[in-house]
C-alpha cells in the first residue's frame, strides 16, 4: 500500500530580544563605576581573599562583603578557549580567546575575551592586560578586552601590585544597568502545531483530540498531556469562545503598538478544552468580564486573529466553563 505523504513541517528564524534592567547594590555598583573610572576594584573575605569581580556575600561563609579593595589592571591567564567564530555583539569582530584572568592582587579570575591573532599566542600562565574602551559607560564593556602584557622586567613580579583600600566612592555612581537580552534560532513547531498554523493562515482554527480522554487541544502538541498518547485526529473549533479569565496591563511593552490599559484573557474556543490567550477589544478594559462570548478579528495578511471582540451573544454561564480555569 503506497504511504500517505505526511505533513509540511514549518521551521522559520526566531529572535527574542529585550531589555533587561536590574539595579546594581552597594558593591556591584561600585565595581562597575571603577571601570568607568579604569579602576577595577575586587570585596575582600572574611578570610581575606580578593574576589573580582566582586560578591555582595562571602561565598564560604555567606557573609555580607562590604570591604572593597583597588587590583591590578594586569593580571595572569589561568584557562581559556579559542573562539574561531565571534557572534554579533560580541566583544571583538575577529577571532579571539575566552581567557579567565586573575588580576595581580586577586584570588579569583575575570572572564572576558583575550585579542590575539591566534590560538598559539595563549597558553596558561600569559601575563595579560586591561585594553580599557574609549569611551567608557559604567558597564563589564568598559574593558573592551585582555591583551597580552609587555615583559615586566627584572625585579618586578605581579605580587608587588597588591591590593590597596578603596572606599568604593566615586562621583555620579552607577546604580542600574540596562543589559539587552537576545536569543537567536530555527524554530520548527514540528507536525501537529504545522497544521495548526497552516489552517490560521486559513482562517480556521484547528486542534486536535486525544483517541483515550477525547479531549480536544488548542494549540495542538502532538500528544495529550494527562493521557500521554499521540493525538492525531484533527478537529476544527470556534471561532467563538469565552473569557475565562483575563488580567489588564498597564504597562506598554516596547515596540508594541498598543495603547494601556488593554486586556489578555484565556479564551476557551468553542468545542475546545483548553483555554488559548488572546487581547480583547472592542470593549472598555474594565467592562471585560467572566463568561464574555468573544469573536476573532483577522487583520490583511495576518497568520492569527488581531484580537477578539465581544458577539454581542449574553454572557456563558460559568459551569459551561469552570472546569478551563
Amino acid at each position: 500500500m503506497p504511504s500517505t505523504p505526511g505533513p509540511e513541517v514549518l521551521s522559520a528564524p526566531l529572535v527574542l530580544e529585550f531589555p533587561f534592567t536590574r539595579s546594581l547594590g552597594p558593591v556591584r555598583g561600585a565595581f562597575l563605576t571603577g571601570l568607568r573610572e579604569r579602576t577595577v576594584l575586587g570585596a575582600r573575605t572574611e578570610g581575606g581573599r580578593i574576589l573580582v569581580p566582586p560578591a555582595e556575600y562571602d561565598p564560604v561563609t555567606a557573609a555580607e562583603l562590604r570591604e572593597l579593595v583597588e587590583v591590578g589592571t594586569t593580571g595572569t591567564v589561568t584557562t581559556w578557549a579559542w573562539n574561531p567564530q565571534p557572534r554579533r555583539a560580541g566583544p571583538l569582530d575577529r577571532p579571539f580567546a575566552w581567557v579567565l584572568v586573575r588580576l595581580d592582587g586577586a584570588d579569583t579570575a575575570l572572564l572576558h575575551a583575550l585579542d590575539v591573532p591566534g590560538p598559539e599566542h595563549v597558553r596558561t600562565g600569559l601575563r595579560v592586560r586591561i585594553r580599557w574602551a574609549a569611551e567608557r559607560t559604567g558597564a563589564i564593556t568598559d574593558i573592551a578586552c585582555f591583551e597580552p602584557a609587555p615583559d615586566t622586567g627584572p625585579g618586578v613580579t605581579p605580587e608587588a601590585a597588591g591590593p590597596v583600600p578603596h572606599d568604593g566612592v566615586f562621583d555620579d555612581p552607577v546604580t542600574g544597568i540596562v543589559a539587552p537580552a537576545r536569543l537567536d534560532y530555527t524554530y520548527a513547531p514540528g507536525r501537529a502545531q504545522s497544521r495548526h498554523l497552516a489552517a490560521l493562515a486559513g482562517r480556521r482554527i484547528v486542534g486536535e483530540r486525544c483517541p483515550a480522554c477525547r479531549k480536544v487541544y488548542v494549540p495542538p502538541r502532538g500528544a495529550c498531556p494527562t493521557c500521554g498518547v499521540a493525538t492525531g485526529e484533527q478537529v476544527e473549533v470556534g471561532p467563538r469562545g469565552t473569557v475565562t479569565t483575563f488580567c489588564i496591563v498597564n504597562i506598554k511593552a516596547k515596540n508594541l503598538d498598543i495603547e494601556v490599559p488593554y486586556v489578555y484573557a484565556h479564551i476557551a474556543l468553542d468545542g475546545a478544552d483548553l483555554a488559548l490567550h488572546g487581547r480583547i477589544g472592542g470593549i472598555p478594559y474594565d467592562r471585560v468580564r467572566m463568561g464574555l462570548r468573544v469573536e476573532p478579528v483577522w487583520t490583511e495578511g495576518s497568520r492569527h486573529p488581531d484580537h477578539y471582540r465581544p458577539t454581542g451573544e449574553p454572557d456563558a454561564a460559568y459551569d459551561t466553563y469552570r472546569e478551563l480555569l
